[in-house]
């Protein structure tokens, strides 16, 4: 009896992963332009950012640390912190003026600990691990993290709707709140996926948008002022950013995968122009941009067994304008 259900378990097993392999194949075929597929120990992957002087995609691991895919594919571990551990890296940013990268920490379950931390990209020791999470006692959770040319860094805080602005040293935190950060209706709190992406704009602002709302925000670097930036449609569920030139800004969301919206006033307004459908049932979270002017959205999920994770070229299509 006990050796019959063990062969209708491994059945199913076979099955199942016969179904999985299936799927991803079919995946695959559909899916137009490059892609990098690569094998990893974790189901999620919150971010990727290309590195054009080493041909490499660097990747936050939700589990903890930082990684590298070269474009053949292979995973691996660069950064494992144990001064963090137990809580996920998220955003990250690639700092090349100052040769290292700055990575969001936190705590996904209790919203208690958000922290940043930067990696020299040569020998990968930890310049600083700054903790945000010290300014206050309310729930937090650092998401995406951006750098303005004299190197200080902005966070988003998802949970808080503000951003911390760190100094290049990671010694001083301050800041950045306003009410027009939460001035927006929403069908839900717009506590549960508040301001997430964030870039900063060669013109000396920044651009950051809140997910629930799907409004896009243009902020001084002082914070003195904050407005939303308007436009015609609401970019909902709007995650990771990325610039692809001064006035076009590409948008990664769950759907579709990815939006390209463009300004001509200075980002007082954009609209939207270009829309990439990618696999949706694997979440996009981020974009960024090769040197060759391809974007290429990073997907959270990993699918298969083993664990395989999907970074796509976002293929995109003209919107028809009003």
């Amino acid at each position: 009896m006990a050796m019959a259900s063990l062969s209708i378990v491994f059945a199913l097993g076979i099955a199942l992963w016969a179904l999985i392999t299936g799927f991803l194949n079919l995946e695959d075929s559909k899916l137009k332009g490059e892609l990098v597929e690569y094998e990893s120990q974790g189901w999620l992957r919150e971010y990727a950012s290309w590195d054009a002087q080493n041909q490499r995609f660097l990747v936050s691991f939700v589990e903890g640390g930082l990684g590298q895919i070269r474009m053949d594919g292979k995973e691996e571990t660069l950064v494992k912190d144990e001064d963090y551990a137990g809580n996920a890296t998220l955003g990250l940013e690639i700092d090349r003026p100052r040769n290292r990268v700055l990575v969001v920490v936190a705590d996904l379950l209790g919203n208690r600990y958000s922290a940043l931390a930067a990696y020299d990209m040569k020998t990968w020791r930890r310049l600083f691990l700054t903790e945000l999470s010290r300014l206050g006692d309310e729930k937090l959770f650092a998401d995406d993290v951006t750098v303005d040319a004299t190197g200080n860094a902005y966070v988003t805080d998802t949970k808080g709707n503000k951003i911390w602005r760190v100094s290049p040293d990671g010694s001083e935190v301050t800041e950045i709140r306003s009410p027009v950060f939460t001035s927006f209706p929403s069908k839900l709190p717009l506590s549960l996926a508040g301001l997430n992406g964030i870039v900063f704009h060669p013109d000396g602002f920044l651009l950051t948008i809140h997910s629930w709302a799907g409004v896009l925000f243009k902020v001084s670097l002082d914070g003195s002022s904050v407005r939303a930036v308007n436009m015609s449609a609401l970019l909902l569920l709007g995650d990771g950013l990325a610039l692809l030139s001064s006035n076009r800004l590409v948008v990664a969301s769950g759907m579709p995968s990815a939006r390209i919206v463009e300004s001509t006033d200075g980002w007082q307004s954009a609209s939207l122009t270009h829309r990439y459908v990618g696999p949706m049932h694997r979440i996009a979270t981020c974009a960024t941009v090769k040197d060759d002017g391809k974007v290429f959205v990073s997907h959270m999920i990993g699918m298969g067994f083993p664990k395989k994770h999907v970074i796509t070229q976002a293929i995109f299509a003209e919107v028809a304008r009003p």
